[in-house]
């Protein structure tokens, strides 16, 4: 899996990608839609209900929605106090819908990117309001990935040694791909 983003000028970026690539990326962000679910309710046409709209109190207990959803207060190995869960919880109430709309935007908008190649492969061109979307939605699976291998800043490096043998290596390839993804797309962004 070569394709790596490139700048394309007045700000986008491009990437060439084949058609195992697209159905990778693409099944991979269908996958973040379902794990990240509908908007509650469906979709409203009433902005003021969705404005007012309250979300969970209660931290998933999914790791890789946890790591998407960290607690704003706290966490995992913090000392326990009420007054931290409390305020964790009314965060996450006012905040966490806002945040899934945002993700599912996200991957919506690479899912129709890559759409718009037709099931094939080929150059696909991002414009810069669709990088921060990229930049989002690249992210997103790469912090979903690392929560379900438990990949911690200590063992990254042993992730490019594993051997061939172990049922995590597609996964694992799939994740440092998604991090040359990522690194590209920043690199591209800022040339």
């Amino acid at each position: 899996m070569a394709g790596l983003f490139e700048s394309a000028g007045h700000g986008g970026a491009a990437i060439a990608l084949d058609e195992f690539e697209v159905s990778i990326l693409r099944s991979l962000e269908v996958q973040m839609l379902e794990l990240i679910g509908p908007p509650p309710g469906g979709e409203s046409d009433d902005p003021l209900a969705a404005l007012f709209a309250e979300g969970p109190s209660e931290a998933p207990g999914d790791p890789a929605l946890l790591r998407l959803f960290p607690d704003a207060y706290g966490g995992p190995g913090a000392p326990e106090d009420p007054r931290t869960a409390e305020r964790s919880a009314e965060f996450r109430r006012y905040t966490e819908l806002d945040l899934r709309a945002r993700k599912r935007e996200d991957a919506l908008a690479v899912v129709r990117a890559l759409d718009g190649l037709g099931g094939a492969g080929g150059v696909l061109e991002a414009k810069p309001a669709d990088l921060p979307h990229w930049l989002g939605a690249l992210n997103d699976l790469r912090l979903a990935l690392g929560a379900r291998l438990e990949v911690t800043e200590e063992d990254e490096e042993g992730l490019y040694r594993l051997p061939d043998s172990d049922p995590r290596k597609p996964l694992v390839i799939a994740y440092l791909w998604l991090g040359a993804l990522q690194e590209s797309l920043l690199e591209a962004m800022a040339g």
